[in-house]
């Protein structure tokens, strides 16, 4: 069977639909992948059938793909589709053997994540004048919240009142997975979520849910609110180029490392499920030390 975008490519996307169950955002990037590799396939190659396509092919493209500059994760992105692809033709007795069994992914580049200075942190809760009223509260506890914690934003929006524990000043969040994990709050962020459950109270109508952070209508945030607040005070304290709420987690994980947490101790606040994933924040560590040796040794 010649090789067509209906015959082979649209079944597996209809696959990827009904059972895989995935996004469309996903599926799209699946076909614009597997366009983008036939269209280089009939372009530079005559193969009649799937099962006529050779890994030597599959290399070329590869190879067309780091001379057009593309990162080794989109490269790999790519290289995953057609892996899936094959996988599926391969269930479908379309072919006999997968062309990408001898394919090799290249490795990803290890790119340390950004975080914001502690001295700006100082100034961010320190010298920043937040707006009065309900509102400044709200926004000025989502920085603090995020910083103060390592949460994720999703997490953040999540927090109900009653995962506060005043007694053991400590916070209970559902992260991913829907695994739970307690962390320490200190005295200070304690109040300030204290005092500003009594201020919902007084500025607004008996909320539907136990939401911790509320709008000013009473409703639970809005993701895109709460990144747009945290882009607007970095801007404030900081020139470096990325200002989410993760940068705000990376933060919290950096300074504890960088004054001397142990990993495994940040692991469990970040909640992450290896070690691996926490490990990128020695990093940052090493090129602090770095750092300091080129601009102090003498031989450096």
């Amino acid at each position: 069977m010649p090789l067509t975008h209906q015959v082979h490519i649209e079944p597996f996307l209809q696959y990827l639909k009904y059972q895989k169950r995935y996004s469309r955002h996903t599926i799209l990037s699946y076909q614009n992948d597997l366009d983008s590799f036939l269209q280089f396939i009939l372009a530079n190659y005559t193969p009649d059938s799937l099962a006529e396509i050779k890994p030597a092919f599959i290399r070329s493209w590869l190879a067309l793909l780091r001379e057009n500059k593309l990162s080794a994760k989109t490269i790999n992105r790519k290289i995953s589709a057609l892996k899936s692809y094959f996988k599926y033709q391969l269930r479908q007795q379309a072919i006999s053997v997968s062309p990408m069994a001898t394919i090799v992914s290249p490795k990803n580049a290890k790119k340390l994540p950004q975080f914001v200075d502690q001295n700006d942190i100082r100034s961010l809760f320190a010298h920043v004048t937040f707006a009065e009223g309900f509102v400044g509260k709200t926004e000025e506890l989502i920085l603090k919240i995020l910083y103060y914690t390592g949460i994720r934003k999703a997490e953040l929006i999540q927090l109900k009142e009653h995962n506060i524990d005043g007694g053991n000043a400590t916070i209970k969040v559902l992260g991913k997975g829907n695994k739970e994990r307690i962390i320490p709050i200190n005295s200070e962020l304690l109040k300030d979520i204290q005092q500003y459950i009594h201020l919902k109270k007084d500025n607004l109508p008996a909320p539907g849910n136990d939401s911790l952070l509320l709008s000013i209508k009473g409703k639970m945030l809005d993701p895109k609110y709460v990144y747009n607040v945290v882009k607007k005070y970095l801007t404030l304290i900081t020139s470096i180029q990325k200002k989410s709420p993760h940068i705000l987690r990376h933060s919290f994980a950096t300074h504890l490392t960088n004054n001397g947490a142990e990993l495994n101790a940040v692991k469990e606040l970040l909640g992450h499920s290896s070690l691996a994933a926490t490990q990128i924040y020695t990093h940052n560590n090493i090129e602090k030390l770095k750092d300091i040796y080129k601009k102090a040794h003498p031989k450096a």
